[in-house]
């Protein structure tokens, strides 16, 4: 972070040293942004480390009650100012949602495993990454990404999880429609 802000670093560890500067004139800052999903990582991310967060495998529901509050909270006590929440999510736009939704299962079937986005599926209410990949129609679709801005998001990352070259066309129309 100090290097992003034009300071000059020095660091010498085990296996990598590391000194110098960059200053560009006239430059706006670089936001930094961390993954952070639980409370304490979210409040580094809002008043210690970061701009904002990016997260994965985070339902809308969840980045409303939870991600959102927690890092505008720190951000006001810390007095940094807004923040920026990133959410990247698996998208499909299709007819055939089982089908999506049982490739998505299989697809991203290790965040079910993994302790941090597992606590985000259950805060979701959420019985896998399926449920919170937003699939469906383009209005489905639509609908739900909207969701997200409601909840607080301020960048949306799909993610395209399909084989199917037609759904992956679809998914890249209606996101290419909503820039």
């Amino acid at each position: 972070v100090p290097l992003c802000a034009g300071e000059e670093v020095s660091f010498s560890g085990e296996t990598v040293t590391a000194r110098g500067a960059i200053r560009i004139e006239e430059a706006p800052p670089v936001p930094v942004m961390v993954a952070a999903l639980g409370p304490a990582m979210l409040k580094a991310a809002a008043a210690e480390l970061a701009t904002g967060t990016i997260t994965w495998m985070t339902g809308a529901k969840t980045l409303a009650e939870h991600t959102v509050p927690t890092l505008t909270a720190a951000a006001e006590a810390a007095g940094t100012g807004a923040v920026r929440v990133v959410a990247t999510l698996p998208v499909a736009v299709t007819k055939d949602v089982d089908a999506a939704r049982e490739r998505a299962a299989r697809v991203f079937a290790v965040y079910d495993q993994l302790p941090s986005y597992r606590a985000m599926l259950d805060r979701e209410g959420a019985g896998g990454p399926a449920d919170v990949a937003i699939v469906g129609d383009e209005a489905t679709v639509r609908a739900e990404i909207e969701r997200l801005r409601s909840a607080g998001v301020t960048d949306f990352v799909a993610s395209e999880f399909s084989s199917d070259p037609a759904v992956i066309a679809e998914t890249r129309a209606l996101l290419k429609s909503l820039v």
